[in-house]
Order: structure tokens, then sequence, then C-alpha cells
């Protein structure tokens, strides 16, 4: 909208802003005179004060800048409200598209409603990565895929992020960001429907649908206790062959394929989605509030994995066809869930949200009216400095002065690329985060196992602790920093210290986790395979069992010791009581002798019990009198108590946790204020690009061969070997812990660089303020002190 022009050559709207300056500073003036006339009787008594041994004049002059800085908010914020009730709407700054426009539309185009929207979009987005996790045990049961090909799918997002982070980042950011965001999040949308595709593609499979009343299954209660007698059965003993087969053969690669692809496309509209929605909230809001606004957000997405995980149990609760009526339950084996129902909830709720998103304006409209303000402002500050320059000159500098973007091109990409390389801090922040990274990544993927291998937890439990116990320290950590950060505005040196501080507590917390482990869970497993090619023809307890596809399953001998399975602890016999106890005797690799038998609670099988054992697994095998002169063993591991180093783990972990995420907000205040403005979204993109070349794809690769190394017990299967069923827990506790604690520990070397090269880094807005402050006030002082001796 073009405007009109007085004699003065400024815009009608720059004039209503040069006369509210022009009274402002007549107000001013008159405030000065007043001090410059009271300085002399102000200096006396701050002498007498100083002379009494009286500090209260520093406190009053502290009080005093406070009350002028107030003041001078209030005045900006009644100037701000003033501009956006004359200002006509621009494009720019009008919320919505097409016919969705209007006033209706344009009250939401604030601050809090884009954070808010924000967070629900990244809480959904989460979720998709949890759901994945939680179902992708299932996806493998249908499609029969392997899970080194599960790894290879879940990977592909960080390889899109790789190649595009980047470039996209620096081209989106130069355009319309919430456009961009709608667009990344539509991606993410096919994302979900990619995802789903396979199971309408290929359907539930034919296993599934005869399981099911439509296709002549049969009702039968026993179906799902003698599916689970029949699986249990093949981890005994078989002296005469028929025990657990390989597992032969991949399934289709078509949904491989799909769901590499739809994991390659998430990895865009989740750079999308990280970079320029972050940039723009910090664009659009008072540089104060940042911190306590981007706190909440990261609050918000901190919800979506227990979220994900929930939906996912819930759904696969469902069978995999909900509409036909399967025969069995879901604590049968061969049960499937409805994996695919999740993904359709939550791209229909990212698509809704998504458009929501997208409706915001290019500019918040407050933001801009600030920034109006701010500069006229500046201005008027740089006129009452230069007051012997013509007006009409100044006018024309200030216009040079005032920054105009570059367009988007690929000479200055590499430029802008160029730029980020030499930038010192920003790139000494970006090898930390990548340092930082690549040291937490057990963490976020094997913690579960972990605590299953160390302290003999259970697999429920291991996840409560993660995702509720983690989760709600974190939180805590990440809104508290937030809202200290936005209510003390500390300095950029203070914040930088605090995340070396918060490294080197991340090391000694990691290295007391080396420290805190088991003593008996390490020396209650035997390891008994029998290995033709090292034993040669040599006879073992088990070398005629035939327990080279067994799966893990560990049982307790009356010797208190764990054997890896029944097979394996030579066990031929099945007994179930009444009460559904389960006992495996006549195993020919657990001692008889009753003096061994230190497990309080085994109770050992007697010739009384024998005769409600109905299984006959072969007929050359002992008599039942002969079988009892053999050892006996129950299901599961043997217990140990290793509470009490659980729970001391669950304290270091939960401190680690909340000082961790305290380090959040200022690492990204550290990281955009370190660069120019113009800088900004490609700074992260470029950032993101570096993270998941050199954390996100090689750490899982590089942290699996260090669980390899620690393997005592790998499955087999037909081709090759298979799964590692059992870790060495101390070799675990030490490699894992030692070698994610250096990782740590460069990056809290590298954060010692970020604190070095931030001496001079502006954080908030007051900061910027008081530099131009101290230099208006000196160059009034110098003027004063030359009109004093004219």
């Amino acid at each position: 909208m073009v405007q009109s022009e007085n004699s003065s050559g400024l815009p009608t709207e720059d004039q209503d802003l040069e006369a509210a300056a022009q009274e402002s500073r007549d107000e001013s003036d008159v405030e000065s005179r007043l001090l410059d006339n009271g300085k002399t009787y102000d200096k006396e008594k701050e002498a007498g004060n100083n002379l009494n041994g009286d500090e209260s004049t520093p406190k009053k002059g502290k009080s005093k800048k406070k009350k002028q800085k107030s003041e001078q908010e209030r005045l900006i914020t009644a100037e701000i409200n003033r501009l956006l009730e004359e200002s006509p709407l621009e494009k720019n700054v009008t919320c919505g598209f097409w016919i969705f426009k209007g006033k209706f539309y344009q009250r939401f185009a604030n601050q809090t409603a884009y954070v808010l929207l924000y967070g629900i979009v990244g809480c959904i987005f989460s979720m998709t990565y949890a759901y994945f996790n939680g179902t992708i045990t299932t996806i493998e049961k249908r499609f029969k895929i392997p899970s080194k090909n599960t790894g290879i799918i879940s990977v592909g997002n960080d390889i899109s992020q790789t190649l595009v982070s980047a470039v996209l980042a620096y081209y989106a950011g130069k355009g319309h960001r919430p456009r961009w965001i709608g667009f990344g999040l539509l991606t993410i949308v096919c994302f979900c429907v990619l995802t789903t595709t396979p199971h309408f593609l290929y359907g539930p499979g034919e296993d599934a649908l005869a399981l099911t009343s439509e296709f002549g299954g049969l009702p039968d209660e026993n179906a799902t206790m003698e599916a689970i007698e029949e699986q249990r059965t093949k981890t005994l003993c078989r002296l005469n062959g028929g025990g657990a087969e390989c597992e032969v053969g991949e399934g289709n690669f078509a949904p491989q394929l799909l769901l590499f692809v739809a994991q390659f496309i998430s990895g865009i509209g989740g750079s999308l989605y990280y970079t320029l929605g972050v940039s723009y909230m910090d664009d659009n809001t008072k540089k104060s509030k940042t911190p306590a606004l981007l706190s909440l957000s990261y609050f918000l997405r901190m919800l979506g994995p227990a979220i994900g995980y929930a939906l996912a149990s819930f759904c696969l609760r469902l069978y995999i066809a909900p509409q036909m009526h399967p025969v069995i339950n879901n604590k049968d084996p061969r049960w499937l869930g409805a994996w695919w129902l999740g993904w359709l909830v939550m791209g229909g709720l990212l698509s809704f949200s998504g458009v929501f998103l997208s409706m915001f304006p290019k500019e918040l409209p407050r933001a801009v009216a600030r920034r109006k303000v701010e500069e006229n402002r500046r201005r008027e500050k740089e006129r009452l400095s230069l007051k012997n320059k013509e007006k009409e000159t100044l006018t024309a500098e200030l216009d040079q002065k005032t920054p105009t973007e570059a367009k988007a091109s690929f000479q200055d990409m590499l430029k802008t690329f160029r730029r980020l390389i030499t930038n010192k801090t920003y790139m000494c922040n970006t090898l930390s985060s990548i340092f930082y990274l690549v040291g937490y990544t057990p963490y976020w993927i094997f913690t579960p196992k972990y605590i299953e291998v160390q302290y003999r937890q259970s697999a429920a439990t291991s996840s409560m602790v993660t995702g509720t116990v983690a989760l709600a320290f974190s939180a805590v950590g990440v809104l508290l920093s937030g809202f200290i950060i936005s209510r003390y505005k500390p300095r950029a040196r203070y914040m930088a210290a605090w995340n070396v501080i918060v490294g080197f507590l991340t090391v000694a917390g990691i290295l007391a986790y080396a420290f805190i482990g088991c003593p008996g869970n390490e020396s209650s497993v035997i390891v008994n395979i029998h290995d033709s090619s090292l034993t040669g023809n040599a006879t073992t307890c088990n070398s005629a069992c035939s327990c080279d596809y067994v799966r893990y399953s560990p049982v307790c001998g009356e010797n208190n010791m764990t054997y890896i399975s029944a097979c394996h602890a030579g066990c031929k016999r099945l007994h179930v009581n009444s009460e559904g106890k389960k006992v495996f005797y006549d195993c020919s690799c657990i001692p008889s002798d009753e003096t061994t038998n230190t497990t309080s609670q085994f109770k050992r099988l007697t010739s009384d019990d024998l005769y409600s054992d109905n299984i006959n697994l072969d007929t050359s095998m002992a008599t039942p009198i002969e079988a009892l002169a053999n050892g006996q063993a129950m299901p599961g591991a043997c217990p140990v108590n290793c509470w009490t180093q659980f729970v001391a783990f669950l304290a270091v972990m939960c401190c680690l946790k909340f000082v961790g995420a305290s380090g959040r907000a200022s690492n990204f205040l550290v990281s955009v204020r370190c660069v120019p403005e113009k800088d900004k979204t490609a700074a992260m993109g470029f950032g993101m690009t570096l993270c998941s070349m050199l954390a996100f794809i090689p750490s899982p690769i590089f942290f699996g061969w260090v669980f390899d190394r620690v393997c005592l017990v790998w499955g087999k299967t037909c081709t090759n070997k298979g799964n590692c069923w059992l870790y060495d827990p101390l070799s675990m506790r030490y490699t894992l812990n030692f070698t994610a604690a250096v990782f740590i520990a460069i990056g809290a070397i590298f954060d010692l660089g970020v604190w070095y090269y931030a001496k001079d880094l502006k954080i908030f807005d007051e900061d910027v303020k008081e530099v131009e402050m101290k230099i208006v006030q000196h160059e009034e002082e110098a003027n004063n002190e030359k009109n004093t001796e004219i």
C-alpha cells in the first residue's frame, strides 16, 4: 500500500512516530536538566554518606534505573499498541489464506497461539517415532522383516536430513516460513499414510485370517494353551531330534521398501519443522520471552513419546483385522495387533493441525510493530548524536544503513555456509552438540535393555522408568531453566559456563553408572553352549539335545544358577501342576544333590507329583523314577536382589535428566545469537545436517558394534547368526559407560571454547539497548563538555 508523503519527505506514519518520539525526547530533556542541576548536590551528599558509611545512594540509583527502564518499556508498549491500531493490515501480517481470512483468524496471530500450536504439533510428531518403536516387532512378524533390515529402515529419516536440511533451511528461511512448515507437516502426513500402506496392499496375511471365524477358524478355548505349550516344549532337550527349527526366509521386499521411503520422507518434514519453527518463534517474540516459550514447546514435545507408546499399546490389543472375529486372544503367540490403525489417527491429527499452523502470517503483527518502534527510536538517537549534519543527508544515510535482505541464490547460500564454518562460536557449539548426541545415543536407545541386563528388572518396569520417571525430571528441568533465564536474563558467558558445568556433571554421572553394578547378577549365569567347532566330538551334558536354534528362555536350576534355556540345562521333561506352576526335570546339566539346593523357594518334584504329568516326549528317555535322579529347574532367571543398585542407578539417572534438560534452552540461545540474524535459519539447518551425518547415523552403528563385543550368547538362524541372547553385564557396564563418557567429555571441552568466544555475545534486547544507551550517553556528555568550554 502506497503512503502519502509530507513536505519533509517522510511518510505520514513515520511523521506520527517522530512526533511521539519528539514528545518523549522533550520529557527526557527536562529530566536530564533536573538531574544536571542537582548533580553537584548529589555528589556532595554521596560523599557525605560514604564518610558516614551509608550505602543507600547506590541502592537508590539501582532502583531509579529500574524505574526508568520500566517506564521506557511502558512507553514502548503503548507506542506498539497505538501502531497496531492505526496501521493498515498488510499482506505479510495477515493470518489465513484463501477464504479463511478475516478478523476471526487475525486474533490468533500472536505468539501464545503459535507456541501452543507448535508444541502440540511437535507432540504429535514425536508420537510417530514412539509408535513406530512400539509396533515394530508386530510389523517384523507380519511381513517377516529381519532385525538388520529394520535398523536400515529406521535411519531413513536421518539420511534425508543429512541430504536436504541445510539447503531447505536456507531457501525456506527466506520465504513464508509457516507455509513451509505446513508443507513439511504434509510430508509427515505422507509418511504416516505410506507406513500404513503395506497393510492395505497386502492385507492382514493368510496366517492371521486363518485364525478368524470368518475364514473357518474354530473357536477352541484350549487352542491358545496348546499353541503356548507347543512353543514351550520346543525349548526342551530332544535326544532324537525334533527340537526347535531355524527361522527361514525373509518376507516380501516391497513392504520394506515402502517403510524405508516413508521414513526418508519424514526426515524432510522433520527438518523443516525443527529449523523453521524455532527460528520463527525467536524472530517473532521478545528476546527475553524466548527461553520460557521455547521451554514450553520442548515440554509439549516431551509428552509425545509417552502418548505414542500408550497409543501403540491400545492398537495392538485390537486384532489386525478389527472387523473380523479372531478365535484366539491377545495372549496367544500367534496374535497380530492392529499396528496400522495408529498411523491413521496420527496422520489425521497432523493434517488438521498442520493446516492451522500454515495459516500464521509471514511475520506476527506485534513483532513487526515492535521492530518499527525500535528502528524509529534508533534513528532518533542517531539524529541526536549527529546534530551538525543536515537532516536530509542524515535521512539518506539512515536509509542506507537499513539492512536489505539478499535474494536466495546458490552463490549466496555458499557464502552463508562459509560464514557459518568460519564462525568459531557456532562451530564449537555445533561440534559440542555432535559429541553430546553421540555420547547420549546408547542411553536413548538401549536404556530399557541396559536396566534389564544390569539390574534384572522386568521390561514393564524398565519402560515405566524411562518413559515416566525420567520424563518428569526432564520436563521440570526444561521448564525451570526456561523461566529462570527469562526472569534473570543472564549474559551469554554465564549460560555458556552453565553448559560446561552440565557437560562435566554428565560425565561424572555416567562414570557413576559404571560403578553401580549388581555382583550377584554377574556371577549367576552359566553359559554352556555346545559348539562342535571348539569341542570337537567331546560329549557334554547337552551335546545331544539339539539346542542350536532354541531361543533364549532362561530357567533357574535348583543350584540357584541361571541357564540359557531348559534345553541348555539338559531338561527333558516338563511338569505342570493343577495351579499352573511349571517345573522342568530330568536336567542332566543341573546337579541333583540336595546340598546344592540353595534356592529356598524351590520345591523338588516327588514321585507322587509325576503321576499327573501327561507329557511324554520320547519313549527312549528315562523312566519317571530315574528322571528324579537328575536336577530340576523353574522357568525364569534365578532371583537376584539388585533393588538397591537399581534405586541408586535411578537416582543418578533422574539427576542427569534434570541437569541435562536445564541446559537445552541456554544452548539454543547461544547457538542462534552467535550468528547474524539473516543466517539464523540456515545455521539451524546446517547444524542439523552435521548432527545427522556425524551423530544420528553413525552412532547407533558404532554402539551396536560395542554391544556386539560384549555378547556372550548369540542366537542362530538358518544362514547366519541372529540376535544376541545374553550380554556380559560387567563388560557392558564398563565399556558402554566409559566410551560414552569420553564422547561427552570432548563435547564439554568444545563448550569451553563456546564460553571463551561468547564473551561479547548479546542474548537479549536489553543487552543491545544498554550498549546503545551507553554510546548515546557518552556522545551527549562529550557534547555537553564542548558547550561548557565554549
